[in-house]
């Protein structure tokens, strides 16, 4: 991310600077500040920056909101059933004094800074920028707007209803109460459609030509994702239903989802890259050209983030591919490699069974049927060596273009039924499968989906498929209502692998084991359904793979302790309570 120039912090000190009252009730120093910022492109510019600065802080998106928010799921859980602040968050245990976020630089108090700096740059472009579609300074304010939207469409997912402030703050307006999150998805779709007006399509201008710069086929898609929230079901006071707000019922809010969605598709601007590895590799690897299937990346430099260091997979010691022994937290749920079709290529890129070894150079090892990594973050794959001991630099690949075909499949299944839907799905299941399978896996598979009730189910499992680890699963079961059914579908999955009955009774329980003529590639029997012969003979080592004792109840029972329906928001922490002058509460909103 690039470097904000010391006038620039200068200037959002003093804008900031705790919001005293005498200052803010001297206006004239601020207006002639963003009249001098505002009206020159480099300076604005820089400003703009200045919104992204809060991503990096120790405790905002790189050490607290990406490293905890998301799991667990009916496919995501944390690996580790210790009692701890993080794991607390993951088994819907929400304590609003929990350890981690209790703290007054906690991203609650990131975000809600660089929203005041956007809503003194998008004053400031509106007042002496000129910013017209098309035009530099036009693409800065879609911006601003942009990552103004991203950072309350993070606080709405996690919070659900929280303090709107769409304005600079004044002496008046220093202590809000919560507002209806109703209030804020409006504004943010009203904004989004705006944004969409002034920024450029991908590659169009110098502004969009990598994924950390706002283009206008984020901007569509991020308002289809939008609405589709909006309009879902969450959990509102006591129950769990969806707004009573007749502008973002689902009949007014699906067909903008899906106008946004095709928009994006038609557009031609991006695609889906050529295989799933090639994807994550791109990643990891930290290509950032735009164009491909990566819409918008939150932006790392290479000593901030914390990524792989939180989801790749496991390396204990410092070794050949990486100088910090991180990765490993989060993984995939046991029964998720089992449940991929065995011919899709985004299984063994998704799901991982090995960590690193404690040697130097490093040799991959198994791990227990209970802990899986995921394997779209590898430092094996990364270009760069990373040396710091808690930060890894690599983007968050914050959405995609797969998430817009589901989006649209899932949309048009609801306004037009199921030949609609199919082929949105059919594409997604061509990049997951090779051209030889396509007859039976991609054509055959969703030309059988002739209900609608059948054609959702198949897009749920997709979702599943496609998004394992990447964290959106949470809010799309919130949204569909699904949230506690189907992670209690996912322990009884769990206790029928333990047992090798129901639907993996042909899961092996042995594996045998020996490494590739590299010396550090596992090379392993038993893993695949089916492979149940002796093969003893044929390698150096074998293990117990799948028995009760290693998915025992305490295992299966930690991807939730409260009721996940009656959990889906985190609190508001009590740092903030503390200290609203006696504006906020955790008392739900109806």
């Amino acid at each position: 991310m690039k470097k904000i120039t010391y006038i620039l912090i200068l200037f959002f000190a003093m804008i900031m600077s705790s919001c005293e009252e005498d200052y803010l009730d001297a206006p004239t120093q601020s207006t002639m500040d963003e009249s001098l910022i505002f009206s020159k492109h480099e300076l604005a510019k820089g400003a703009i920056d200045g919104i992204k600065e809060v991503i990096g802080q120790t405790n905002s998106y790189r050490g607290r909101f990406l490293t905890h928010y998301g799991s667990n799921t009916d496919i995501e859980w944390n690996n580790s059933t210790s009692s701890n602040a993080r794991g607390d968050l993951s088994r819907y245990i929400n304590s609003p004094t929990n350890t981690d976020m209790n703290r007054s630089n906690v991203y609650w108090a990131m975000l809600y800074t660089g929203i005041e700096r956007a809503n003194i740059c998008i004053r400031g472009l509106r007042n002496y920028g000129n910013p017209e579609p098309g035009t530099e300074m036009g693409q800065l304010l879609g911006e601003a707007i942009t990552l103004r939207a991203i950072y309350y469409a993070d606080l709405l997912k996690a919070h659900g209803d929280i303090v709107a402030r769409f304005e600079p703050i004044t002496s008046e307006t220093i202590y809000l109460p919560k507002s209806n999150r109703d209030v804020i998805y409006k504004q943010l779709i009203a904004d989004l459609e705006e944004a969409a007006s002034l920024v450029a399509w991908p590659n169009e201008t110098e502004a969009t030509s990598t994924t950390e710069m706002v283009n206008k086929a984020f901007v569509k898609a991020f308002r289809a994702r939008l609405c589709l929230m909006a309009s879902g079901f969450s959990q509102r006071g006591n129950s769990i239903r969806r707004s009573t707000d007749p502008e973002l019922a689902p009949e007014v809010l699906y067909p903008i989802a899906l106008q946004e969605c095709k928009d994006v598709i038609e557009s031609n601007t991006v695609a889906l890259e050529s295989s799933f590895e090639t994807l994550w590799r791109k990643n990891c690897e930290e290509v950032i050209t735009a164009g491909g299937e990566s819409l918008w990346e939150i932006p790392y430099s290479e000593g901030r983030g914390r990524h792989l260091f939180t989801y790749g997979v496991k390396h204990q010691i410092a070794d050949q591919y990486t100088g910090q022994p991180r990765g490993g937290t989060f993984g995939p749920l046991p029964h998720v490699y089992y449940d991929f079709d065995a011919k899709d290529t985004r299984r063994d890129v998704t799901c991982v069974p090995y960590l690193w070894s404690k040697s130097n150079p490093a040799i991959q090892e198994l791990d227990g049927v209970e802990i899986w990594y995921f394997g779209k973050w590898r430092y094996e794959w990364m270009t760069r060596y990373v040396t710091s001991t808690n930060d890894d630099g690599v983007n968050k690949i914050y959405m995609r273009y797969a998430e817009v075909l589901l989006m649209a499949a899932e949309i048009e299944n609801e306004l037009n039924g199921p030949t609609a839907a199919a082929p949105y799905l059919k594409e997604i299941r061509k990049r997951a499968f090779l051209p030889t399978d396509w007859s039976e896996k991609v054509d055959a598979y969703v030309d059988v989906l002739a209900t609608k009730e059948a054609m959702f189910e198949a897009i749920v499992k997709e979702h599943g498929f496609e998004l394992c680890g990447e964290m959106e699963r949470k809010q799309a079961l919130i949204r569909w209502n699904m949230l506690k059914s189907k992670m209690d579908e996912a322990k009884q999955k769990m206790d029928e692998l333990r047992n090798l009955v129901g639907d993996y009774f042909d899961v092996p329980s042995t594996i045998y084991y020996g490494y590739l003529s590299d010396g550090e590639t596992l090379d392993i029997y038993g893993l695949e359904r089916g492979e149940s012969d002796d093969k003893s003979a044929d390698y150096d080592y074998q293990t117990t793979w799948i028995s009760a004792s290693k998915i025992d109840d305490e295992k299966i029972n930690s991807i939730y302790t409260n009721n996940p329906d009656e959990n889906q928001f985190w609190p508001i922490w009590q740092e903030f309570i503390d200290n609203s002058n006696g504006m906020l509460n955790n008392d739900p909103i109806e």
